[in-house]
């Protein structure tokens, strides 16, 4: 009997990491020394948030996505704390708040100017205190607004309202107190009603978050996990960690049955920690090891094996920390289904790293972007201190579609999508494209555009409307496809222009002689 290979049929077989050019990555950059076992970058489709060096206190720096090259030495810092900073985390529903701990023991929400800083950002928008000691973590509820989960090294998890008129909140909703050492890691699944923890007593929580009761609880002596993370709705958990022997070491367990991990597997023996980062869009797993310059990823599926090997990248450039791009802030006109920002301590530099899916066609490709969470919460803080649940807010990450959920919830703050201002004369230039072509460039046909009643879409007009200017009618070029386009026909439409003028220049010429000879003939008469 002949033994046949079992070739799995995957689409994202042929990822690939794509690293930034020189003068796509930011140069110059003081990123911290801190020792702690944090990202220490934040990432949105606006900004970079990187945590860096400060004499007396603890500051980061925000830079502009666009503002890429070497950076000033005296760039403006956001400088409040009075300790180190030791995590940051921008709000998923306001590209311009962020949220910082530090070893003062307290939090701090900042607001971001939306132009260019021009000086040190010392007051924050509200001060969070409640820990007894430093402050490690930080989290976001993934579908709440106003909602911020905060891990001391007081061995407690605090529930934060900001929805509140307070500047100084000095207690919070809720304090989970079953930690019995450092907790390491925090993670939510889908709509924000499980929380899985790691902690330094070698044990994997997951806990209801509203009533602070332990659920599950691993005590499996064969895997010291210290990162933990939702697999998306598989229901799984996936921690990484050490095995007995310490090898580096991921496992995949049941979130319903912490007692026997479903797989493990060891990966090398170095000694950096291992940062996990899932995409439930894709079921894709990247492990991103400290200390090292590559980037494993995986294909996780329901049934077993659980855990498909793909590739990895590799770089010879060790990252202290890594920041992560959201889904809707990804280039798709390049097929580019996620996006790290490396923290390059050796060479002061953050270098994007794109992972591509090579696709020959630069039309959307459907298959490889489903609809994905968005920047709007799907529930309110009472809301959610209340009992409810609800999934994210859904978007299509197709240039110019609309929400996809049928209940979308307004943010008290509304959050900005990452739309390029429009220009007048790139406006009428557009404009001419239109009336010419006969067609509105970068629509959705009309079968594939969502149903929605009248009233919804008046009020979704209403928020398209930018100083007048609808920015879904005739956008401006976002990619360099969508500008080589246009710059094609643009010049197409020049020479089909001279040859219209050269057509009537021979026209006028014929015409001026007919007139010569007719004057010539009538003299003669």
């Amino acid at each position: 009997m002949s033994w046949h290979p079992q070739y799995r049929s995957s689409k994202f077989r042929h990822v690939y990491g794509k690293p930034a050019s020189k003068e796509n990555c930011y140069d110059s950059v003081p990123i911290t020394q801190s020792v702690q076992d944090n990202h220490f970058c934040a990432v949105n489709p606006h900004f970079i948030a990187v945590v860096t060096e400060c004499a007396g206190g603890g500051a980061f720096l925000v830079i502009p996505l666009h503002q890429t090259g070497k950076l000033d030495p005296h760039y403006p810092k956001v400088c409040g704390h009075r300790g180190n900073v030791l995590d940051i985390k921008w709000n998923p529903f306001d590209d311009f708040e962020i949220a910082s701990a530090s070893e003062d023991a307290t939090i701090k929400i900042w607001n971001i100017p939306k132009q260019l800083l021009s000086k040190n950002i010392t007051v924050c928008r509200k001060e969070l205190v409640g820990h007894a000691r430093r402050v490690g973590l930080v989290e976001w509820h993934p579908t709440a607004a106003g909602i911020l989960f905060s891990a001391g090294y007081d061995y407690k998890v605090m529930v934060w309202n900001l929805d509140t008129k307070e500047r100084v909140i000095m207690s919070p909703v809720k304090t989970i107190d079953c930690h019995q050492d450092v907790i390491l890691s925090m993670s939510f699944n889908t709509n924000g009603s499980l929380l899985a923890t790691t902690c330094k007593d070698r044990k994997i929580r997951v806990l209801d978050p509203r009533a602070g009761t332990v659920l599950q609880e691993a005590n499996y002596k064969g895997h010291r996990a210290s990162k933990v993370l939702f697999l998306g709705n598989l229901k799984k958990l996936l921690s990484t960690g050490t095995s007995r022997w310490n090898n580096r070491q991921m496992a995949l367990w049941d979130q319903d049955d912490l007692s026997v991990p479903l797989t493990e597997e060891d990966l090398d023996g170095s000694s950096g920690v291992l940062f996990p980062f899932y995409d439930a869009d894709t079921n894709m797993l990247y492990v991103v090891g400290k200390g090292d310059g590559n980037i494993r990823y995986y294909e996780v599926s329901a049934s077993k094996p659980h855990l498909n090997y793909l590739t990895e990248y590799r770089s010879s450039f060790p990252q202290k920390g890594i920041g992560v791009m959201p889904k809707r802030g990804l280039d798709v006109s390049t097929c580019e289904i996620f996006r790290f920002y490396k923290l390059i301590t050796t060479k002061s530099l953050i270098e994007p790293v794109s992972m591509i899916v090579p696709r020959r066609s630069e039309s959307y490709q459907e298959d490889i972007y489903p609809p994905t969470a968005g920047a709007q919460p799907s529930l309110t803080a009472r809301e959610w201190l209340s009992g409810m649940n609800r999934g994210p807010v859904l978007v299509s990450l197709r240039p110019g579609c609309e929400l996809l959920s049928p209940r979308p919830l307004p943010p008290e703050s509304a959050p900005s999508t990452p739309t390029a201002p429009a220009s007048p004369h790139l406006t009428s230039q557009m404009e001419k494209l239109v009336a010419e072509d006969g067609q509105r460039p970068f629509s959705l046909p009309e079968e594939k555009s969502p149903k929605w009643t009248p009233e919804h879409r008046l009020e979704e007009k209403k928020a398209w409307l930018t100083n007048g200017f609808d920015i879904f009618e005739c956008p401006p070029p976002k990619t360099e496809n969508e500008l080589l386009q246009m710059f094609y026909r643009q010049q197409e439409e020049i020479r089909r222009l001279r040859e219209l003028l050269t057509q009537r220049e021979v026209q006028a010429k014929q015409l001026e002689l007919e007139i010569k000879n007719l004057r010539m003939s009538s003299e003669w008469f």
